[in-house]
């Protein structure tokens, strides 16, 4: 997995490259919470992520309720259809602005 941070004003995107799964979970979940406070908008650009795991929806939601806190928004973008079909069936499309 590789994770690349670019900040356009307060507005953080974060790229997100592979596979979040149990063992690199963690390492995009410490890319996030060391810019929290930083950005009034997060942006998880999904483009080139090709698979999203249990451990890495856990990421999501511990993300989202931390920036629930601070006022800042959650957008996941250009996810591809099967990374949003794990967004539906897993209900987390209702919590989590996905574009």
């Amino acid at each position: 997995m590789n994770i690349t941070k670019n900040y356009d004003g307060k507005e953080l995107t974060v790229t997100v490259e592979g596979r979040v799964e149990t063992t690199s979970a963690k390492e995009l979940e410490n890319a996030i919470k060391e810019e929290i406070g930083n950005f009034d908008s997060l942006i998880l650009d999904f483009a080139n992520l090709e698979y999203i795991s249990s451990a890495g929806l856990r990421v999501m939601l511990i993300t989202q309720k931390k920036l629930k806190g601070t006022k800042a928004e959650l957008t996941i973008k250009n996810a591809n259809e099967k990374i949003k079909k794990v967004f539906n069936v897993t209900g987390f499309d209702k919590i989590i602005n996905i574009e």
